[in-house]
């Protein structure tokens, strides 16, 4: 009888410990996303920086010396 119990309680247990742990790898797996996304979108505007200020000095210093400054 005591066995029994016993076997119950380690089954149920097992299933909870199962549960946590599917639950710990979907939030794994969503902070995984999220620093993803952020290092994107943090990355991607960087990228385009590149490319924009230099055309917006070369830009800028055409109208300077356009209007004799």
């Amino acid at each position: 009888m005591e066995d029994n119990l016993l076997q119950q309680r380690l089954d149920v247990l097992e299933r909870k410990i199962d549960a946590v742990y599917a639950s710990a790898e979907k939030t794994r797996k969503y902070f995984l996303a999220v620093l993803i996304i952020s290092i994107i979108a943090f990355v991607l505007p960087l990228i385009g920086l590149v490319f924009a200020v230099p055309t917006f000095l070369s830009t800028y210093s055409s109208l300077e010396s356009l209007q004799g400054i």
